[in-house]
Parts: C-alpha cells; structure tokens; sequence
C-alpha cells in the first residue's frame, strides 16, 4: 500500500510539472511575457530544459511566418525572457538573449530577465553582463539588463564601447532630447555624482575611439548637460582619480582621429589646466600630438610645450623632436610659431643650436618659399654658435632652397657654397607608355566561368572586353557546355523578370541571358537594334554604343552569325590593331559569315590609323574582296575621322536657373561625317552629326563611364569632347569624373580644344584623386609630344579669371607635375595661363599661390618672358602674398635664360 501511495505522488509530481510546462509554453505562445517569471520559476532544471526545446522549435517557426508581425512580436519578447531563464549555461543564454530576431523587446524586458535569472550564481551573472556587454549593439539595445546583473553580481563594471554609449544615453539629462530649461533638473554633474560607476565609465568614455554622441554635443560650458565641466567638477571633487583622467585624455589624442572625436578628451585636458609638473611626466606624448593631431589639437600641445621650453623646462632634445616634428606640417600657422619658439630660445641658450638649427634646416625644402627664407634667416642669426660639423650639415641641407634665396645662402654659408657648379637645368618627363597588349581569352569553359565570376569584371575593361569575347567564342563551339556551365555558375532567377533589362544591360549578363535563352528573342533583337532615337546626352550615347553590341552578342551568341567578336581589343586601352583586324575578317570571309554591324562598327571606331602597320593593312583588307574588308580599307585611309569641336554659351544666352554651372553652358558640336550617318548602325550615327548642337550635362545617374575610352581609344578629341559635360562637373565639386583622362592621355588620334579644356578642368577639379589623374594625363601628353601647353593654359586663364577653377587647387596641381621634374612644361602651361587673372578688374583671391608655384618653376628653369599684366601688379606695391610673388616672379623671369634641353626618364 505504502509503495502504491509512492507511485501515485510521483505520477502526481510529474503530472503537476508537465502542467507547469504546458503552461508557461501557453503563455509563451500567447505573447505573454510578463506572466513567463511566475510560470517559469517554481519548474526545475529538467523541466526548463523540455520547455527550451518547446521555444527552440518556436523561434524558428516564427521566423518563417508572413504578414503576423504584431503576433510575431509579442511572442518573441516573451521567448527573449523565457529562454533567458531555462539555458543553464552562461554562454548559451548570452547568445540566446544576443539573437538578432529577438532585438525589439530586449531593451524593454530587462526586468523580467533579471526575474528569470535571479536564481544563478553571482558569478553566473557577473559572465553573463561582461558577454553582452562585450557586443556592441547588444551592449547599447541591453543597458538596463546588464546594469542589474553587475548590480546583482556585485563584480566589477563592464568596460565596453557599447555599455558606455547607452550609459552615457541613460544619465543624460533628456537623453537624446533638446531640454526646456526647467526639465533641466537634476543636472547631468549630479547625475554623475550619484552614479557609482561612474568613475570607471567616465574613464572609459574619455579613451573611446568614437565617444558618446552625448558627449560630443556643442553645449555651453555652463550648460546642464556639458560633459567637459561635469568631468572637471567630478575630478576636482576626487569622485574621479585625477591621474586616470589625464592618462586617458592625452593618450587618447596621442592615438588621433577626426577632431570631432577628439574633442571630449581635447576640452577635459584643456580645462583640467594640468601643471608644468604633470605636462613634463607626459613630454614624449605632447610631442606625439603635436606632430600628427588635427590642427587645433596639434596647436594647443605646441602651446603647452613651447610654455615648458620657455621655462626651461623642456629638454633640448625634445625641443629639437617637436621642432622636426611641427615644421614637417602643412600648417603655416603651426611653422611659424615653432620658429618664433626656437628663436626665443636660442636667443636665451646659443648653446642648443648645435641640436636645434638641423631641425630648422629641414624647412629649407618647404614649398613655401617664405618659410624657406624665414628658416634661413634664423639659422643665419645662429650660425656662429655652431660647430664645424653642423655647419657643414646646414651647407648640404642649402642645396634644397629655392634658386630665390640660392645668394643669400651663399652669403651665409661662404666661398665653398658659391664654387659649386650648377647643374645645367633638365627637364625630366616620365617614359612615354607603350601600348599593353590584352591577353587571349580564357582557353576552357572553366577558366572563362572564374572570369566571368571575378569581382569588378564588369568595371574593368580590359577584363570585360576578354570576358566578352571568350564567351561568343565558347558559346560557338560548344554552346551546351558553356549554358550547362553558366547555369551552374550563376542565380539567374531575376534576368527573368520583364523589368531586369529595361532600363541597363547589367554588363554580360544581357548576353548570358541571350545564351541561355531566358529573355524573348524578339525583344532582345528590337533591343540590339535600337539606337535611332536621339540620346538624351553624350555620356548616354556612348553607353549605348556598349549596350547596343551587348544586346547583339545576346541575339547572335551560340549560332554561326558570331564565332567571335571583331571589336576584341588587342591592346589594353582599347584600340585594335589594323593587321590583326584585317586578320579577322580574312578568318569570317573563310568561314562565309557576315559581320555583325554593331561589332564590326566598333572594331572599326577602335582600329589605330596611325602607324607604318595602318597602310599594310588596308591593303590587305581590301584584297580580301569582301565588303567588309572595303570598309576596313577605306576607314583607314579616309582623311574625315570622327571629329568635333566644343564652345561655351555667353552668360547672357544661358537660362540655366540658380546657378550657373559649367556643364550648362557647353557645347558640344559634332562634326558631320555622312559615311557613319550612312553605314553605321543607328546607335553609332551621333557620331556623324546627328546631335542637335545644345548643352548636353547629364541629369541622370552616370553610368558605365568605364567604357567610355575604350569606345573611342582612335579618336581623343572626339572622346575628350564627349566627356567634357562630365568632366566639367569635376570643377563643380563631384568626385571621380576624371577617370577619362588617362585614356585621353594614352589614346590616338588628334589633340585639339577639348583634350586642353579635359586637362583644364582636371587640374582645377575638387577632388584631390581627380587632380591627380589629371596631372598624370599632363606629364603623358607632354612625355608623348601631344602636349600643347599654351592651350591648355589658355583654357585655364579663363576659367580662373571668371571663378570657376580656384588657383589654390590650380597650385596643388602644378606643383604636384612640378615636383616630378617638369617645371618646364609647368611654366610653359602657367605662362599662358596667368594673363587672363592678372587682368582682371579685381585681384583673383589665392593667386598669389598660383603665382608662388610659377615663380619656383622659372627659378628652377630659368625661362624668360614676362606675361602680361604682371609687370603692372608689381608697380601697384604692396605686402600680400599676392605681391610678395609677383616681385618673386618677376625678378626670376628677368634674370631667366632659355629653357635647356628636354630628358624622358
């Protein structure tokens, strides 16, 4: 009987707990999350464990549910608690209440988390906080959460990016919100006080590569929520270890960054007012700073430490690092200082300019030359309390001024100096680049799947073009293979939507559409057809070109109409040479296949003219009897290429409204040629004339402006004045438009006014990246010989003169190309340029730095020839920068001798 009684009271026990489960997985189910602690709490470790396999099995089946998501949300906050409580293991129940599906309630819910979890050991608790707070969102979204179970652990306080960022959200007075003055209260310093994390946090928050929004906002320094005063006070009052503090600011400018980042820390230190004792405990770390910290921060630590070498309480050692490291910036502001510094003192210890006078010396290679000249005249003040050695070190060092100051160190440094032989001038010019030939398409189906798989193929053109044509040729001899393959390799679900290829052929995709036979075969020949509608802009045009042999490829690939591409380029910049080209149409003439019209139309626009090879091949196009080796025969010997000439709109015709952008008022005027009206597919007869002669800017997104230089790699002018609405916004402020310019630079064909106005806009573009291509584009087209500098100059007077290019980016320009060694082809381009701004009614603000850079290029060059207007600016007088250089130029231009010899290396 006893044993009987046994049996049913444990039948009872697990009746009652199976209840408990079914329960608490109800309430679950039903959204019901504050009921989950009280249900789930009396269960026991075997019970929790059967209802976690119950919420596993739930979480993952309303993750597939659809159009339920206020259903979907009420039951995942109440799983985000549940399965808090029933995973014994730490590490499981961080990643449980780390889940990404169960992010919405976590912030909401750390109450009823802390209900579940009550029962584990403090340090059970103590890992659970430290692993969320060591993810940042979940850190951020689980503030709450993981401040009670640091709290309930009693451990230390989590030290992570993310738990400081929603702390310093919580005590925040207003938290994200703008404050009224009476809901100022308590104050964010009493809020600090109160909290007893606080001095680890604050630290924290002090070394964090990205602070707080809270604690970078502009407030007042009398304002409630200002962290910099609250975190003074709190140091002051000993809440926070004075020490940690300014360990944590000054290494964490030391580290850098943007000064955003950097002004928390920044203003802590700076109204901390660390004594002359603490600053000389941190030297090697102010020094760091100023050398490499953003401007403002880099100037308050040479401010402190010039306060430390008047004192004398910097070492000559470190003054001597500071000044190398202050005089390499490119602030002027920041350099002049340093040299009133070392003056100072110099002047109290002549003994210190052994080490410091080296350091100063480093400015004699400075750009500016009135740095260099103020660098000269304070070693000269020094000179005499150095010794033989450094003498002669400050000597060799003299070679790096600027011819303009080249006397005065010979006055200064003695006969030695001035015996020395100059080297006779040469211009140096980088080696003329050599036509790069494309590599064979991909021998076998696989290799040419990893090429049509790379990453960027689509935005390279060499790549594309080799891709392009390894897969017609493929595709002709074994068309099953290369569709099983292309299957296989990519997810071709969307090409099959209607709406894929309206608006872009999505690169080769059109074509492996074509392959496969996904788009309708007549759509696909109305698209290869299309092109008699006039572009909406020049870069469209081009675009079409590509899109239109794409879309051909897509209605001829795996047939015998196209057993390769004719228009393969054989060289990387695009051009195809003539005997290879006449090589092809013999192999389509043996094989009895007609060229396709918008390939053998490209091939044609992409065959180099130019050449000993040109003249060898028509000849042999024209044997080959065909109609198509007529055309190559007579494209090449004909003397009316594609051409066209730019102008611009007087203000008074431009009705742009707002603003009056370049782009708007240029003309594009295309030259008229009836062969390509005539013979060439409709997407190609712009090119002989058919757009109407108005402003083309584009107004729509750019694309494939990759492929544009490889369109007409025969013809730059043409080239030049299609891109030239594009380029033209370069001067506006957009970036990376320019990419153009090295085709240009490396391309056949004629130069003319549009390759100069490329150039021009390219020198006086915004973008840094955008200059630099445009120099490059400078130094190849004067290395090839195609350089004509006073156009390009021309173009440049006038588009300083009206505003539209700055001389201070014009500057960085030319003295970047100068630098190279081309201070020849440099003056030759500023000479024609500086007219047009020296004329102009008021003085053109920053050519002074435009002037400074021509000066140090005629010193270096020894040109003659005074530009007009010149002269006049420097009879005005005057002490500006403006002035200052215009006697610098002139000086050097009347004591100039003719440009020596010109040297490629």
């Amino acid at each position: 009987m006893g044993a009987g009684k046994v049996g049913v009271t444990a039948r009872g026990e697990g009746s009652e707990k199976a209840v408990g489960i079914e329960k608490l997985v109800e309430a679950v189910r039903a959204g019901s999350a504050e009921e989950v602690p009280a249900l789930l709490n009396p269960l026991g470790a075997a019970e929790r464990k059967a209802a976690l396999a119950h919420f596993k099995a739930l979480r993952t089946e309303v993750r597939r549910w659809t159009g339920r998501e206020r259903e979907v949300a009420g039951i995942q906050r109440a799983l985000y608690v549940a399965g808090a409580g029933c995973h014994p293991g730490v590490a499981a129940a961080a990643t449980w209440l780390g889940g990404r599906d169960l992010l919405p309630w976590r912030s909401r819910d750390g109450g009823l988390v802390l209900q579940v979890v009550g029962g584990q050991t403090p340090e059970w608790l103590a890992e659970l906080a430290g692993r969320l707070a060591a993810r940042p969102s979940v850190a951020e979204d689980n503030y709450g959460l993981i401040r009670g179970l640091v709290e309930r652990s009693g451990r230390a306080v989590p030290e992570s990016d993310g738990y400081v960022r929603a702390w310093a959200r919580e005590v925040t007075p207003g938290g994200r919100r703008w404050l009224r003055p009476e809901e100022a209260s308590p104050s964010l310093v009493e809020r600090l006080r109160a909290d007893p994390q606080t001095p680890v946090l604050l630290v924290h928050a002090l070394s964090m590569p990205e602070p707080p929004e809270q604690v970078t906002w502009a407030a007042e320094e009398d304002s409630p929520r200002h962290w910099p005063t609250a975190a003074v006070t709190l140091v002051g009052e000993g809440v926070v270890d004075r020490t940690e503090v300014l360990d944590a600011t000054v290494s964490r400018l030391l580290r850098g960054g943007r000064l955003h980042d950097l002004r928390f820390p920044w203003e802590v230190l700076r109204l901390l007012a660390p004594t002359a004792d603490e600053f000389r405990g941190r030297v090697a770390d102010l020094v760091g700073i100023a050398a490499d910290a953003p401007s403002p921060v880099a100037g308050y630590a040479q401010e402190v430490l010039a306060g430390l070498a008047v004192d004398g309480s910097l070492s000559t050692a470190a003054l001597a690092e500071l000044t190398s490291a202050v005089l390499f910036r490119t602030e002027k502001k920041l350099v002049q200082a340093q040299l009133v510094l070392v003056g100072r003192v110099l002047t109290g210890d002549p003994g210190a300019a052994d080490a410091l006078l080296p350091a100063v010396a480093e400015l004699f290679g400075h750009e500016d030359t009135a740095l260099q000249g103020r660098a000269l005249k304070l070693v000269g003040r020094h000179l005499s309390a150095v010794d033989a050695s450094v003498r002669k070190e400050l000597a060799g060092q003299a070679d790096l001024l600027s011819p303009a100051h080249r006397q005065a160190a010979v006055e200064l440094f003695g006969d030695a100096l001035a015996a020395e032989s100059r080297v006779p001038y040469e211009e140096v010019l980088p080696p003329v680049p050599v036509p790069r030939p494309v590599a064979p398409s991909a021998s076998t189906v696989e290799a040419l799947v990893e090429d049509l798989l790379a990453k960027g193929v689509s935005d390279d053109p060499v790549r594309f073009e080799r891709a392009f044509d390894g897969v017609v040729r493929h595709a002709h001899r074994d068309r099953e293979g290369v569709t099983r393959a292309v299957r296989e390799a990519f997810t071709t679900g969307d090409w099959e939507h209607p709406h894929y290829f309206t608006h872009r052929s999505h690169g080769l995709h059109a074509v492996l559409a074509g392959l496969l036979g996904i788009a309708d075969p007549g759509w696909v020949e109305a698209r290869s057809a299309r092109g008699g509608e006039t572009p909406d802009c020049l870069h469209q045009a081009l675009t079409e070109i590509t899109d239109t042999r794409l879309w051909e490829a897509a209605a001829l690939i795996g047939t015998g109409a196209l057993p390769f591409l004719l228009a393969a380029p054989t060289r990387e910049g695009g051009g195809i040479d003539p005997v290879v080209l006449a090589e092809r149409l013999r192999a389509y003439r043996d094989a009895g296949v007609e060229p396709a019209p918008a390939d053998l139309a490209q091939a044609l626009l992409r065959v180099v003219r130019s050449g000993p090879d040109a003249g060898r091949a028509a000849g042999e196009a024209e044997a080959l009897g065909t109609a198509a080796g007529e055309r190559l025969a007579t494209w090449l010997l004909t003397e009316a290429p594609p051409a066209a000439t730019v102008r611009f709109l007087r203000r008074e015709e431009d009705r742009t409204p707002l603003r009056w952008w370049m782009g708007d008022r240029l003309v594009v005027d295309i030259a008229d040629r009836a062969v390509i009206r005539e013979e060439f597919p409709a997407a190609f007869r712009w090119l002989g004339g058919t757009l109407e002669a108005t402003p083309r800017r584009c107004r729509h997104w750019v694309e494939g402006q990759e492929h544009w230089t490889s369109v007409l790699p025969a013809d730059r002018e043409v080239l030049a004045a299609c891109v030239l609405p594009s380029l033209a916004q370069v001067v506006d402020g957009s970036r990376e438009s320019a990419e153009s310019l090295s085709g240009i630079a490396e391309g056949e064909g004629r130069v003319g006014r549009a390759v100069a106005l490329a150039v021009a806009f390219g020198l006086g573009a915004g973008d840094a990246d955008d200059r630099l291509r445009a120099v490059d584009a400078l130094l190849v087209l004067a290395a090839r010989g195609d350089l004509d500098a006073h156009a390009v100059g021309e173009e440049l007077g006038w588009l300083v003169a009206e505003g539209t290019v700055k001389p201070n980016r014009l500057a960085d320009s030319a003295r970047t190309a100068a630098v190279t060694g081309a201070y020849g082809t440099v003056w030759a381009v500023l000479a024609a340029a500086l007219p047009a701004p020296l004329a102009a009614d008021k003085p053109v603000r920053g050519l002074g730095e435009l002037l400074a850079v021509a000066a140090d290029c005629v010193e270096r060059c020894g040109a003659a020839g005074v530009p007009s207007g010149l002269v006049e600016l420097v009879a005005r007088g005057g002490s500006t920068q403006l002035a200052t250089q215009a006697r610098r130029l002139l000086g050097a231009l009347r004591h100039g001798t003719d440009q020596t010899r010109t040297e490629t290396a």
